[in-house]
Protein backbone atom coordinates (compact mmCIF):
# COMPACT_ATOMS: atom_id res chain seq x y z
CA UNK A 1 0.00 0.00 0.00
CA UNK A 2 1.28 3.44 -0.87
CA UNK A 3 1.52 5.85 1.74
CA UNK A 4 0.10 9.59 1.44
CA UNK A 5 2.34 12.24 2.08
CA UNK A 6 0.36 15.56 2.87
CA UNK A 7 2.69 18.55 2.99
CA UNK A 8 5.36 20.29 0.90
CA UNK A 9 8.42 18.84 0.23
CA UNK A 10 10.98 21.75 1.24
CA UNK A 11 9.20 21.48 4.57
CA UNK A 12 11.39 19.87 7.59
CA UNK A 13 8.84 17.95 9.23
CA UNK A 14 7.75 16.94 5.87
CA UNK A 15 11.71 15.76 4.81
CA UNK A 16 11.95 14.07 8.26
CA UNK A 17 9.06 11.54 7.51
CA UNK A 18 10.24 11.26 4.03
CA UNK A 19 13.50 10.27 4.55
CA UNK A 20 12.25 7.84 7.83
CA UNK A 21 9.92 6.16 4.54
CA UNK A 22 12.83 5.36 2.46
CA UNK A 23 15.19 4.42 5.06
CA UNK A 24 12.45 2.04 6.01
CA UNK A 25 11.74 0.95 2.12
CA UNK A 26 7.69 2.08 2.34
CA UNK A 27 6.68 3.49 -0.95
CA UNK A 28 5.13 6.78 -0.91
CA UNK A 29 2.94 9.92 -1.83
CA UNK A 30 3.50 12.97 -1.29
CA UNK A 31 0.31 15.03 -2.35
CA UNK A 32 1.53 18.76 -2.02
CA UNK A 33 -0.33 21.12 0.28
CA UNK A 34 0.46 24.75 -1.03
CA UNK A 35 1.73 26.59 2.41
CA UNK A 36 2.08 30.08 0.60
CA UNK A 37 -1.02 30.35 -0.08
CA UNK A 38 -2.50 28.73 2.95
CA UNK A 39 -3.71 25.54 1.91
CA UNK A 40 -2.71 23.90 5.26
CA UNK A 41 -5.49 26.12 6.85
CA UNK A 42 -8.41 25.29 4.58
CA UNK A 43 -11.08 22.73 6.05
CA UNK A 44 -10.05 19.77 3.56
CA UNK A 45 -6.52 19.94 4.85
CA UNK A 46 -7.59 20.58 8.56
CA UNK A 47 -9.58 17.23 8.48
CA UNK A 48 -6.50 15.57 8.36
CA UNK A 49 -4.49 17.60 10.76
CA UNK A 50 -6.87 20.19 12.92
CA UNK A 51 -3.72 22.61 14.01
CA UNK A 52 -2.90 23.14 10.57
CA UNK A 53 0.84 22.04 10.48
CA UNK A 54 2.25 19.33 8.07
CA UNK A 55 2.65 17.07 7.31
CA UNK A 56 0.18 14.43 7.62
CA UNK A 57 -0.13 11.02 6.61
CA UNK A 58 -2.71 8.24 5.42
CA UNK A 59 -2.21 4.56 5.37
CA UNK A 60 -4.71 3.22 4.21
CA UNK A 61 -7.77 3.91 6.77
CA UNK A 62 -5.51 4.97 8.83
CA UNK A 63 -4.30 8.91 9.52
CA UNK A 64 -1.76 10.71 11.37
CA UNK A 65 0.10 13.75 12.34
CA UNK A 66 3.41 15.29 13.88
CA UNK A 67 6.28 14.22 12.17
CA UNK A 68 8.16 12.55 15.56
CA UNK A 69 5.21 10.07 15.73
CA UNK A 70 5.16 9.49 12.34
CA UNK A 71 9.18 8.50 11.87
CA UNK A 72 8.14 5.80 15.47
CA UNK A 73 4.89 5.25 13.71
CA UNK A 74 7.35 3.76 10.38
CA UNK A 75 9.87 2.55 12.45
CA UNK A 76 7.91 0.12 14.27
CA UNK A 77 5.73 -0.96 11.92
CA UNK A 78 8.10 -2.02 9.09
CA UNK A 79 10.56 -3.20 12.07
CA UNK A 80 11.72 -5.86 10.03
CA UNK A 81 12.40 -4.09 6.79
CA UNK A 82 15.21 -1.42 5.63
CA UNK A 83 17.53 0.30 7.85
CA UNK A 84 16.88 -1.11 11.91
CA UNK A 85 15.74 2.86 13.18
CA UNK A 86 14.97 1.93 16.83
CA UNK A 87 17.56 -0.34 18.08
CA UNK A 88 17.46 -4.27 19.06
CA UNK A 89 16.99 -4.12 22.63
CA UNK A 90 14.69 -2.47 24.92
CA UNK A 91 17.44 -0.33 26.51
CA UNK A 92 18.60 0.83 22.76
CA UNK A 93 14.84 1.83 22.02
CA UNK A 94 14.72 3.64 25.63
CA UNK A 95 18.48 5.53 24.76
CA UNK A 96 17.09 6.33 20.89
CA UNK A 97 13.59 7.35 22.20
CA UNK A 98 15.49 9.65 24.38
CA UNK A 99 17.58 11.40 22.19
CA UNK A 100 14.48 12.02 20.12
CA UNK A 101 13.14 13.99 22.70
CA UNK A 102 16.16 15.81 23.32
CA UNK A 103 15.66 16.85 19.41
CA UNK A 104 12.31 17.79 20.10
CA UNK A 105 12.92 19.54 23.07
CA UNK A 106 16.13 21.08 23.29
CA UNK A 107 17.65 20.90 19.52
CA UNK A 108 14.87 22.13 17.48
CA UNK A 109 13.46 25.51 19.82
CA UNK A 110 16.46 27.54 19.20
CA UNK A 111 17.55 26.28 15.82
CA UNK A 112 14.03 26.63 14.60
CA UNK A 113 13.97 30.47 15.98
CA UNK A 114 17.70 30.95 13.57
CA UNK A 115 16.31 29.27 10.76
CA UNK A 116 12.72 31.43 11.19
CA UNK A 117 14.77 34.53 11.45
CA UNK A 118 17.70 34.10 8.83
CA UNK A 119 16.01 32.43 6.55
CA UNK A 120 12.12 33.09 6.32
CA UNK A 121 11.87 36.49 8.06
CA UNK A 122 14.06 38.28 4.85
CA UNK A 123 12.28 36.43 1.99
CA UNK A 124 8.65 37.49 3.77
CA UNK A 125 9.39 41.40 4.52
CA UNK A 126 10.27 41.06 8.48
CA UNK A 127 12.43 42.17 10.47
CA UNK A 128 14.93 40.32 12.89
CA UNK A 129 15.41 40.02 16.23
CA UNK A 130 18.81 40.24 16.82
CA UNK A 131 18.36 39.72 21.20
CA UNK A 132 16.49 36.58 20.20
CA UNK A 133 18.79 35.38 17.15
CA UNK A 134 21.84 35.66 19.97
CA UNK A 135 20.27 34.05 22.96
CA UNK A 136 19.12 31.40 20.41
CA UNK A 137 22.48 30.79 19.54
CA UNK A 138 23.47 30.96 22.79
CA UNK A 139 21.03 28.36 24.10
CA UNK A 140 21.92 26.04 20.66
CA UNK A 141 25.80 26.12 21.33
CA UNK A 142 25.28 24.70 24.91
CA UNK A 143 23.36 22.31 23.53
CA UNK A 144 25.81 21.48 20.53
CA UNK A 145 28.70 21.14 23.53
CA UNK A 146 26.36 18.11 25.20
CA UNK A 147 26.39 16.66 21.87
CA UNK A 148 29.63 16.95 21.25
CA UNK A 149 30.78 14.81 24.51
CA UNK A 150 28.29 12.56 23.72
CA UNK A 151 29.66 12.14 20.35
CA UNK A 152 32.89 11.74 21.50
CA UNK A 153 31.87 8.54 22.88
CA UNK A 154 29.70 7.00 20.54
CA UNK A 155 29.35 7.17 16.52
CA UNK A 156 25.95 7.80 16.79
CA UNK A 157 23.83 9.67 19.23
CA UNK A 158 21.73 6.35 20.75
CA UNK A 159 25.26 4.25 20.40
CA UNK A 160 27.07 2.86 17.24
CA UNK A 161 23.94 2.33 15.07
CA UNK A 162 22.06 4.96 13.14
CA UNK A 163 18.89 5.49 14.23
CA UNK A 164 15.44 8.04 14.36
CA UNK A 165 17.83 9.80 16.91
CA UNK A 166 20.13 10.73 14.47
CA UNK A 167 17.48 11.14 11.17
CA UNK A 168 14.88 13.45 13.00
CA UNK A 169 18.05 16.69 13.27
CA UNK A 170 18.49 16.35 9.41
CA UNK A 171 15.99 19.23 8.02
CA UNK A 172 16.75 21.63 10.02
CA UNK A 173 20.71 21.14 10.50
CA UNK A 174 20.87 21.12 6.59
CA UNK A 175 19.62 24.69 7.19
CA UNK A 176 22.33 25.89 9.72
CA UNK A 177 24.64 24.61 7.67
CA UNK A 178 23.79 25.67 4.08
CA UNK A 179 21.62 28.77 4.25
CA UNK A 180 21.73 30.69 7.22
CA UNK A 181 25.61 31.29 7.33
CA UNK A 182 25.88 29.22 10.94
CA UNK A 183 27.91 26.12 9.80
CA UNK A 184 31.09 26.99 11.85
CA UNK A 185 28.45 25.58 15.03
CA UNK A 186 28.32 22.05 13.72
CA UNK A 187 32.26 22.37 12.34
CA UNK A 188 33.72 23.76 14.54
CA UNK A 189 32.95 20.42 17.00
CA UNK A 190 34.82 17.51 16.02
CA UNK A 191 32.89 14.63 17.39
CA UNK A 192 29.92 16.79 15.87
CA UNK A 193 31.38 17.21 12.37
CA UNK A 194 31.93 14.03 11.65
CA UNK A 195 28.42 12.90 12.82
CA UNK A 196 26.90 15.42 10.98
CA UNK A 197 29.02 14.25 7.30
CA UNK A 198 28.20 10.55 8.09
CA UNK A 199 24.46 11.36 8.53
CA UNK A 200 24.48 13.18 5.66
CA UNK A 201 25.90 10.68 3.06
CA UNK A 202 23.22 8.52 3.53
CA UNK A 203 21.64 7.35 0.47
CA UNK A 204 18.13 8.60 2.15
CA UNK A 205 18.63 11.63 2.57
CA UNK A 206 20.35 12.34 -0.98
CA UNK A 207 17.08 11.18 -2.07
CA UNK A 208 15.30 13.33 0.03
CA UNK A 209 16.97 16.33 -1.07
CA UNK A 210 16.64 15.73 -4.99
CA UNK A 211 12.81 15.35 -4.23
Amino acid sequence: MVVKVHGPIIACSTRRVLTCLIEKNVEFEIIHVDFMNGEHKQPEFLKLQPFGFVPAIQDGDFTLYESRAIIRYYAEKYKAQGTDLLGKTIEERGVVEQWVEVESQNYYPPIYNLVLQLLYHPKMGLPIDEKLMAESEEKLGKVLDIYEDRLSKSKYLAGDFYSLADLAHLPFTHYLVNDIGKAYMIKDRKHVSAWWDDITSRSAWKQVLEL
